[in-house]
This record gives C-alpha cells, structure tokens and sequence, in this order.
C-alpha cells in the first residue's frame, strides 16, 4: 500500500541521514517528502540486475568532505562511507570534460574526442582525437546499459557535445541516455538559471529549454536542487516495469561561480576566519588520524611559494622565435628549449590586509555552503531509494571529476566584490539596476586547502590535479569496508557497471585500425575503441590480490603529464610551476603520495625507462603535444 503523505513527511523529517544539515523552510521538506514517498516501495524482483546511481560533484577538492578530512558538514557522504568503502587512490584526468570522455567511453581521451578540453587553437586543430566533443569512435556506458535493459537518466553538466539530432558533437540523448537534463557546456553563468530555450546551453530529452523561475518545490530554481528533482521523476517514471536503472547525478557544484541559496549561504559564517594555513594544517591533522597520511609529514616544501608579485616570463615568451620547454626533453639530454611564462601572486594569510581577510574567508564560506548543499541533495536521491525500497538493490558511486579549481577573478572583480561583499554567492539578477556584479572563484590557496595533503591543483597532472574523493556502496552493503588503497583509473568505472550489471564489452574485431594502428571492435554498426580500463568490482568484493594496473598508465593535458609504473611516477610540468630547467621529476608514489621528494637525479635510469614506456603510452593514446605547454603557469582567466 502506497504510504500516506503524513507518514512520509514524519519519516523523512527524521532521517538524519538526510537532514543533518541546515534547516530549511517546512513547505521546501512538505514537498521533498512527498515527492519521496508517493511511489509504492517496489521490491527488487528475484534475480534481477542491480540499479546504478552514479554521482559526480564538479571540482571538490580531495579533503573538502568529512570523511577524506574536511570540516565542511557532509553528512550524507559521511553516512554511505559508514556503509560502503572509501578508494583513497582513485584517479580522474586533470579537467572535467577530459575525465567524462573516459568514463562512459572507458578509454582513453585522446581516442575519443577529447584530446583537449574542446577543440585546441593551436597546431593540432582538426587532429583525430582533438574534436572537442565525444567522438563516434566512443563507446557510451549509456548506450551498453539502455540496450542490454536498464533505464538511463542523466542530469546535470554533460560537456561532451551541444548539437540536437546531429552526426556529431551530440547530446546526451543520442548516446543512450533515456531521461536527460543537461548543461551542455563546462559551467554555468548563474547556478540560479535564467537561461531561454535560445540560449542554447540546456537540454531536456533532446530539445533545448527555457528554465523557468521557480523548481517542483516552488523555491527560486537553483541547478543543484533541479538536477535531484529530475533523477527522482525519471527514476519514478518508470520505477513499476521492473527494469534496472542507471542514474547519473553529474552536479555542477561546486564549481564557479560559487553561488548557493540560504540557509547554506550563512551557515559557515566566520568558520574561515583563520585562513588558508591553519584550515589546511587542521584538515591535515584529521587525515593523519584517518590513515591518509604518515604521522610525521609536515607541510613546508609542499605548497606554492610565497609571491607578492608574479615572476616574468623569459625574454622570448610569446615571440614567434620562443622556444617553449615541454615534456618532449629527453632526459639527462640537453635542450636548447627555455621559454615559459610568468608565475602567479600567493600571497599567505598574514600578508593580507584585514579587507582581503574579510573578503577571502567570505569566498570559502559559500565554497562550503555549496558543498553542504551538494550533499544534502546526494542525501534527498538515497534517502528515496530507501523509501521506494529500492537501496539495497543500488550499487553507488560518488566521486569529483578533477581536483580543486584554482582559478581566481580579476583584480577588477575582485575590487567590485570588496565593495559588495554582502551580496557575494547570491542570485545576480536580482540585483537593483545598475549595482556592481559580483562574481565568485576562490583561488589558489583556497584550492591547495581543498587538495589537502598533495601538490597543486586542478589543471595539472599532480596529485592535487587528479587525485579525488571517491566512496562506493555495493548493494545490500550495510557496513563499512576497509579502504581501497590500490590506484585506480577514471577509465575503470565503465567496465566496472559492465561487470555489476552482468554485460558483456563489446570485443569483436571490426576489422580496421583507428589512430596509429589500434584495433578497433565493433558495436552494432559503428566501429570504436575498445574498454581499456580494469574493473574494480574484484576489489570492491576483497577478491583481487594483483594490482589492478599492473601496466604503466599515463595522462596528459595541457602539454602536462605523467606516467606511473609500479611504484615510481615520472611528472612533468612546465616553469615557473615546474622545475626551471624543464626536467622531469621523479617520486616514489607508493611512499610519497604528496610528490614532496623528488628523485629524478638518484635514479636517472628509472627516469629514462618510465620515459619511454610515456613515449608509448603517448604513441598508443594518439596524444600530440603542443608546441606551448600549458597556460603558462596560470589557470584560465574568468569571463569578462
């Protein structure tokens, strides 16, 4: 019998696992609740395939949830780690367009249209593997789920291709996605909408949309809150016939501009106040307790250098005679390459004025709001799958697509943000006429405190650009599992549903070759590249005794790279970041997961094998690099 509304409001008010977080209007739970519980609880038929809820946030940093050391209230997350398994080591690519290509293709990105993120300006435009959109030579999880019976949904950020019933740089819906809504770009503008069918940048099921100006729950339309409205319609929808279902939560938050409603817009009033160090040592602290770092390892060495002012770049830098350092030095060779660019202003807590304190601590007060608000949102999609009876019955994944974006507004914007400090992270368009915009991206050493313990930051192939907070709950899970410590790949998600799902990958030769001779496989009548990642499910269960990459694995983006291979990891990034004279360096990953100890000149011989085994993985992946490396030692600059 389908519970009575009453029931379902008294149930869902009192699940802490869902409202242990800020309190919100009683009309905004009514409706949660109801929504939640007016689906008769189905249970899961004998036998049958388990659902998926797959759920991305965009740029979180590594330590900004409680469970990975953050003070940030994340008590949903915190909930399904108690009940699932934490991977301490999973890897995503370094931006977030590049880290979806592979994971509903499970290949590479430089195979599938995403060589770059969107198509590069340089000299490999219009090179295979750099369209800037999925490619037609991708496989789609979507696409192996909804035909072998699951129902798929997607809502959220799609970033993959924007063009509606085209042959290529496609929408979600023409990659089997059965239910979307979608952004299709990399950000929003504004996560409180506005934006008309004309516009172009939204999608429902295949037709651009108007947003309209309020959600189901009559609240002003905030993204974060619509994209959950949207998985637990289409997941009811259909919820009766049976059939599995495959929901993927891509969330925009909580990336730029940072923007979130109250009561989460207040809620970290002056928890910031200490700045950058002190946060960053006290999540250090709790990681330390936690098991992610040895006890005795101090933060000195690790974090950008102080810098009042930002280092020139060389004489030639932007000329066309420039001779740009890039990862194709060999080492221990000498190279006549020495162009880079300038480095950045950090400056520390203390060398702030107390303005800038104000200003700074109110950036990562939102930051947070938003990532408490992303979380009670994660809490809304498990809590109904509790109430439709269908949790135990639902393999969960949540991870970041990247580490913690470093970008930071102009010195304009800035200024204007000073000045209207109380109208920070809220509805722009709401402003009265002609009163100043302010616009919100928290920095570099906002971003370092949310990669604590590693090395830089989104952008970059260190382990702040590409290390990222991943739990997972198997069903009928109801007790926490040991860390998975073992590294694992981005690209290991789409054989890992196949494998929980119980499908096939496609394997059958199509009989042709794809870029520099790989084979390609055939599904249904297009050719692809083939899965080249590893299930993790064999860890998940304690079964794998093996490294699940026993291969040398390698990543590059922005002429930034590295390669790993058993336990060495050879890196390169460009100056000023980078070393000045271009080399590559070396770390002991197994032993030094915080790249603090660079060993290229004790063990020139490892540098020089992991050096060519990055030449293949280079040759076999497609990848060109560019001339100009990077962005010479800046992240993008905000939209004017």
């Amino acid at each position: 019998m389908t519970a009575s509304p009453s029931h379902c409001l008294s149930k869902t008010l009192s699940s802490p696992s869902v409202f242990n977080a800020p309190k919100i209007g009683l009309a905004g739970i009514a409706v949660a609740a109801l929504s939640a519980c007016a689906v008769t609880p189905q249970p899961p038929l004998a036998g049958s395939k388990p659902n998926i809820l797959y759920i991305i946030a965009d740029d979180l940093g590594y330590s900004d949830i409680g469970a990975f050391g953050g003070e940030i209230s994340t008590p949903n997350l915190d909930a399904l780690v108690r009940s699932g398994r934490i991977l301490t080591n999973y890897h995503t690519s370094t931006v977030c367009a590049v880290t979806r290509s592979m994971l509903y293709s499970g290949t590479d990105h430089h195979l599938v249209g995403e060589g770059t993120m969107g198509p590069p300006n340089d000299e490999r435009k219009g090179l295979p593997g750099y369209e800037g959109y999925l490619n037609n030579q991708a496989l789609s999880i979507a696409e192996l789920l909804r035909d072998a019976g699951y129902h798929t949904y997607i809502a959220g950020k799609w970033h993959l291709g924007s063009k509606i019933n085209a042959k290529e740089d496609k929408t979600p819906d023409q990659w089997g996605f059965e239910h979307s809504f979608t952004l299709l770009g990399g950000a929003t503008g504004n996560h409180f909408g506005h934006d008309r069918a004309s516009d172009k940048t939204y999608t429902e099921n295949g037709r651009f949309v108007s947003l309209p100006a309020t959600d189901n729950a009559g609240r002003p339309w905030y993204d974060t809150h619509v994209y959950t409205q949207k998985l637990i319609a289409n997941i009811d929808e259909h919820i009766k016939d049976g059939k599995p279902f495959a929901a993927f939560a891509t969330y925009t938050s909580p990336h730029w501009p940072l923007q979130v409603p109250e009561p989460w817009a207040s809620q970290y009033k002056g928890a910031y106040d200490a700045g950058y160090e002190v946060i960053r040592q006290r999540r250090l602290d709790k990681q330390k307790q936690l098991g992610f770092v040895p006890a005795d390892y101090t933060l000195p060495g690790q974090l950008l250098p102080n810098a009042a002012s930002a280092s020139p770049a060389t004489a030639n830098f932007g000329r066309p005679n420039a001779r740009y350092i890039n990862a194709d030095t060999v080492p221990g060779q000498h190279t006549d390459n020495v162009d880079y660019g300038p480095g950045n202003i950090n400056l520390t807590w203390a060398q702030l004025p107390p303005a800038q304190k104000k200003l700074q601590a109110r950036y990562m007060e939102i930051y947070a709001g938003m990532v408490s608000n992303l979380d009670y949102n994660i809490g809304l999609l498990i809590q109904h799958l509790k109430d439709i009876g269908q949790y135990d019955n639902t393999f969960i994944v949540f991870h970041s697509d990247n580490g913690a974006e470093g970008s930071r507004v102009s010195a304009e914007q800035e200024a204007a943000n000073a000045r209207n400090i109380a109208s920070l992270g809220r509805d722009q368009t709401l402003n009265p006429p002609g009163t100043e915009k302010t616009y919100i991206r928290y920095g570099w050493r906002w971003a370092e405190v949310s990669a604590t313990p590693f090395r830089l930051v989104k952008g970059f192939t260190t382990e702040g650009g590409t290390s990222v907070p991943m739990v997972v709950h198997l069903p009928g899970q109801s007790a926490a599992q040991t860390p998975v410590r073992e590294f694992a790949h981005v690209r290991d998600a789409a054989p890992t549903l196949l494998e929980m799902a119980g499908i096939a990958q496609p394997l059958a030769p199509a009989g042709v070759s794809g870029v520099n001779g790989i084979p390609l496989v055939k599904y249904k009548d297009r050719n692809v590249y083939p899965i080249t990642g590893h299930s993790f499910l064999g860890e998940l269960r304690g079964r794998h005794a093996a490294p699940l990459h026993p291969e040398p694995v390698g990543e590059e983006q922005y002429g930034r790279t590295y390669l790993r291979s058993g336990p060495w990891k050879i890196v390169w990034t460009e100056p000023p970041l980078g070393p000045s004279d271009g080399h590559w360096q070396l770390y002991n990953i197994e032993q030094d997961r915080t790249e603090t100890r660079d060993l290229a000149a004790q063990h020139p011989e490892v540098v020089a094998t992991l050096y060519r085994q990055w030449q293949s993985y280079m040759h076999d992946s497609g990848a060109v690099l560019a001339k100009k490396p990077g962005n010479t030692g800046r992240l993008p600059a905000p939209p004017r």
